[in-house]
Order: structure tokens, then sequence, then C-alpha cells
């Protein structure tokens, strides 16, 4: 449950002001046609996240306990100094328009996630943790909790969300993880 509920926190948290997040605003605004955006976030995330979590637990494997802890820490501060830099959004990912509205989210999403901040998460989160079901589960989740309401609320909602301060509390989450990583075995 730990690495369900972890994982979960870290992607929703993380996907905040993310370029994922600016590609749910831009697709809503050019379609209008939020479920079909929402399912293909859905299938995107999915694949992309179940990959990267095979790669983690592989990664994991192949490099034992020892060496494994300290990987991890290293990614887990990696990506705490990463998440505090700020995401735009490519003007290429927006022309993608031919295809309808589920596969060029599809597409879209699976592209834009391809090295972002929330796929390394979960290539060491998986590492992390033994259940790689309950890590995918869980980035899927946060990936859909922060992207869902986007598609539904658009603008309206990021004029309120502290973006800047949500990145430093991520940051602060890295961190934390690769101490705790160092710390207990």
């Amino acid at each position: 449950m730990e690495s369900f509920l972890v994982s979960t926190g870290i992607v929703a948290l993380a996907e905040m002001g993310d370029k994922t997040q600016l590609l749910s605003l831009m697709l809503a605004a050019r379609f209008r046609k939020p479920w079909p955006i929402v399912a293909g976030i859905l299938i995107a995330t999915l694949a992309n996240h179940a990959g990267a979590g095979a790669i983690g637990a592989w990664v994991a494997n192949l490099m034992g306990p020892e060496l494994s802890r300290w990987v991890l820490a290293a990614s887990f501060l990696l990506m705490a100094i990463w998440v505090l830099i700020p995401d735009k959004l490519d003007d290429d990912e927006s022309d993608k328009g031919h295809f309808g509205v589920l596969l060029t989210t599809v597409i879209a999403f699976f592209l834009a996630e391809m090295g972002d901040k929330t796929q390394i998460a979960t290539v060491a989160l998986a590492a992390r943790y033994d259940s790689l079901v309950s890590v995918v589960t869980g980035t899927t989740l946060g990936m859909m909790l922060a992207n869902v309401p986007v598609v539904f609320m658009g603008d309206r909602l990021m004029r309120y969300v502290p973006v800047r301060k949500i990145h430093f509390f991520v940051a602060l989450l890295f961190a934390a993880m690769a101490v705790m990583t160092l710390v207990w075995r």
C-alpha cells in the first residue's frame, strides 16, 4: 500500500505545472471533448509508466541491493533538482490534430512523457518498491489526478494553484526519499 500511496502522491504533485498539464489544457481548449482526452491520457500513461516501471524493476535486480540503494538515492536527489526547473510545452507537440481526439491525446501524451520527470520517477519508484503493479497504478492515478481536473476546468484552475510552491514541496519529498533510501535498508 505504501508504494501505491507514495507513487500517487509524488506524481500528482510533480505534475503540477508540468508540460503534460499544459498539454491537457491545450487539448481541452482545442477539442472541447473531455472524455476522449481523459481516455487518451489514461492509455498513454499506462503504457508509458508500465514500460518505465519494468525498466526500474529490471535495473534494481541487475545492480543488486547495495549499488541499487546508492543509485536510487542519487536518482531521487536529481529528481528533487529537476522538479524545480519549470517545464514549457514544445510548440511542435500541439500540431497533431488530424488523428482524432483520442489518438491525438495518446500520441501527444506518450511522447510528452518520454524522459519526463514522472517517467523517471516511475523508474526510480519501481526500483525502490517490490510491487510493480502498485507503483504503475499509483503513478498512473497521480497523473490522472493532476491532469483530469485541467481537462474539465482548464485555465480557471491554473489561476489558483501555487505551482512554484508545489514544485518546492515535491523537491523536498524527493530529497527526503533519497535520504530514506540511504538510511533504511
